[in-house]
């Protein structure tokens, strides 16, 4: 009975991880997750050998798995907002862009 609610967990969770209306943190989150709670039921499986090391070892992995997806995901540049100050001393916010980073604003 266990396998079988374990089975249709990680089929529930491979398809939130195709959602297109997820950004790209939310499926990279989804998708540690998924591979999180896998290696983490094997894992407690191994080393404990019973339901409960298997329960804990997939919550674990789980919540690491998410939160390292979630973390890795790269910041795109467009959406970051830069401080620049026009000829006349205005300062402005606006995307960042390459006169940003290599310091020719």
């Amino acid at each position: 009975m266990i396998i079988k609610k374990a089975v249709l967990a990680v089929l529930m969770t491979a398809a939130l991880a195709g959602c297109e209306t997820q950004t790209e943190g939310q499926q990279r989150a989804t998708t540690g997750a998924l591979l999180g709670g896998a290696g983490g039921a094997l894992v407690g499986q191994a080393i404990g050998g019973n339901t409960k090391s298997t329960v804990i070892g997939a919550a674990g992995g789980a919540l690491l798995g998410a939160v390292v997806g979630s973390a890795t995901t790269p910041q795109r540049r467009g959406q970051q907002l830069c401080r620049y100050q026009d000829r006349y001393g205005q300062i402005y916010t606006a995307p960042c862009d390459d006169r940003y980073y290599n310091g020719n604003y």
